[in-house]
């Protein structure tokens, strides 16, 4: 059974680093993507940023517009670990973050149904 265990959540600062953890029970080879995602109460699962695992070209990594240039995607793939460098956080970052990972899919990145595996999530709070 695959498990995705998100870690590194906590309270932090407005401006203030924090690095989350996903950590894959088993890294499937028929997994193209791990993806980060967000969910604020009252609000809707949103994309946060992604990277590639196989194929294409460039260093593979996306991002939503509200995170490019503070937040960081990377892997490890001997650890079966993927990352989520967040820097200069602001109040509106405050979320449960998951992680998530598709086996392939038509649909693009930043897409929720593209991904078939999620971790349970961990807390990220912002304060002024």
């Amino acid at each position: 059974q695959v498990q995705l265990i998100e870690s590194g959540g906590g309270l932090v600062q407005a401006g203030d680093s924090l690095t989350l953890s996903c950590e894959v029970s088993k890294w499937m080879l028929t997994w193209d993507a791990m993806g980060w995602f967000r969910q604020a109460p009252g609000l809707d699962r949103e994309f946060v940023g992604a990277i590639r695992l196989i194929g294409g070209s460039g260093d593979g990594t996306y991002y939503a517009d509200s995170v490019k240039g503070r937040f960081t995607v990377s892997k490890d793939n001997a650890k079966k670990t993927v990352y989520l460098q967040m820097n200069n956080l602001k109040l509106d970052d405050t979320a449960v973050y998951y992680c998530a990972a598709r086996r392939g899919s038509a649909y693009q990145y930043y897409a929720i149904r593209a991904y078939d595996y999620w971790g349970q999530g961990t807390q990220v709070t912002v304060s002024p």
